[in-house]
């Protein structure tokens, strides 16, 4: 089983539970957690795809249950970054990266039809066929590189376009769009303005895709997972939580 250790913490996200009520900094990670408490005896840490639920007695005070949490912050994050990592494979393991087969571009199916003719690599979309134009060696690596290499190139103006609609309506500015690369997190945001967005969205609808805009955008009001930042996403997104949870169950979140 791997560890989580100094060395390579600067590699993970923070994590964020969408209904965290707690926050606490745990082997160098922001992490906010959704804390219930009950008629039990211990605590309980429930790591799940959304992230971290930890069960506490009633009467236990929060500065002994975030002890607990650093006491054991390889346990949390190792089993966090194992449930993310999980989720992040799926997109592409739904993909069959072979002639005939197909991947998700914008929520609708596409078929590929590889290209073994002279000339430039590349992609070309036309009626729900991808030919992609490869050389006579390709691999299957090679294959899923050249169309995520041209995914890359269309989701971008993509991102732009529905920040510059929904930027205005939440009335925030951001500075820059960042793509991420990272299986583990659809986007973030940071307070001088920049977004960053997975690029992986591209094989989703643009409901999802407005979605994850609008959450991060929304971050730039609220820092935060509380009651007003939801009623900001919900003033956009009415059905965010409907969308929330169809995206759940994907690749990273």
């Amino acid at each position: 089983m791997s560890t989580i250790s100094a060395t390579n913490i600067e590699t993970l996200p923070n994590f964020y539970h969408p209904q965290a009520n707690c926050e606490v900094q745990i082997g160098g990670v922001q992490l906010a957690y959704q804390l219930k408490r009950g008629k039990r005896k211990t605590l309980q840490f429930s790591v799940r795809p959304e992230g971290l639920t930890v069960n506490a007695p009633q009467s236990m005070p929060l500065d002994k249950i975030d002890c607990e949490l650093r006491l054991r912050w390889q346990w949390v994050l190792r089993h966090l970054k194992a449930t993310h990592d999980r989720r992040a494979c799926r997109a592409d393991q739904a993909a069959d990266w072979r002639d005939g087969g197909s991947f998700f571009f914008l929520g609708q199916s596409v078929t590929l039809q590889l290209d073994f003719q002279p000339g430039e690599n590349g992609v070309t979309l036309t009626s729900g066929m991808a030919r992609v134009n490869l050389p006579h060696n390709a691999s299957t690596d090679h294959i899923r590189h050249q169309v995520h290499t041209w995914l890359v190139h269309q989701i971008h103006p993509i991102f732009e376009a529905r920040l510059h609609h929904f930027a205005p309506q939440l009335g925030v500015q951001w500075t820059r769009l960042k793509l991420s690369n990272a299986n583990m997190r659809w986007g973030s945001a940071r307070t001088d303005g920049s977004i960053r967005l997975n690029w992986r969205l591209v094989h989703f609808r643009m409901a999802i895709i407005d979605y994850v805009v609008v959450h991060e955008l929304s971050h730039l009001r609220f820092m935060n997972h509380g009651p007003q930042f939801w009623n900001t996403v919900r003033s956009i997104v009415p059905n965010y939580a409907a969308l929330r949870l169809e995206l759940k169950g994907q690749a990273v979140e």
